[in-house]
């Protein structure tokens, strides 16, 4: 008699979250970030494989799936989000915990939408993306939602900007088009960190 799928398990049946011994595929364009933390996850015991950028991930996905995976929102001239897609047609049980330089609610749905487990934002460390593959994951079934205050006019605009500048790949003067402002307009306002609310 088979046995009831248990949500609390990870793609292998184990207890959700990468175990000692187990691969992470990285996902990020930025080298040394992406090796600090791949050494931090080699320093507890993981196998890390690493990649810098979509095309690059997709080859090593097609050559060797992956069962957990850590994804950067901004991958050059692509996104997460459409890796994300790609890599669960690939890997479908796998488990992907987003990163970004910047929080935003929106892109924290997508990514939960498209079947990520977690979204946190940088500089974040191993521990807290090994948490975030076991804390409790946006939108499952069950779980109450976070208490939420609507963010100020100003934390909308920004996470806006940022979300158009992910659409954009990074391009600066493709977001500048889109968003009706002059390029150092837009310059200026990314140099400006995050309003609190």
């Amino acid at each position: 008699m088979e046995e009831e799928s248990d949500t609390t398990t990870g793609p292998s049946g184990g207890p959700t979250g990468p175990q000692s011994g187990d691969e992470i595929f990285l996902v990020d364009d930025d080298e040394r970030f992406a090796g600090r933390l791949a050494r931090a996850f080699e320093d507890r015991g993981f196998r890390v494989r690493k990649s810098h950028s979509y095309a690059e991930a997709v080859i090593e996905l097609e050559r060797e799936p992956a069962a957990w995976a850590v994804v950067d929102l901004r991958l050059g001239d692509r996104s997460g989000l459409e890796l994300i897609q790609e890599f669960l047609r690939l890997c479908p049980e796998a488990q992907i915990v987003m990163l970004t330089g910047y929080g935003s609610i929106t892109t924290a749905v997508d990514a939960g939408r498209l079947g990520a487990v977690n979204y946190i934002a940088k500089p974040a460390d191993a521990d807290m993306v090994l948490s975030a593959f076991t804390k409790n994951h946006p939108g499952e079934p069950g779980l109450p939602s976070p208490e939420y205050t609507p963010p100020s006019l100003a934390r909308t605009e920004w996470e806006h900007i940022n979300r158009v500048l992910a659409d954009c790949g990074g391009n600066i003067s493709e977001a500048a088009r889109k968003l009706g402002l002059h390029r150092r307009t837009l310059q200026r306002k990314l140099k400006t960190l995050p309003p609190d609310s």
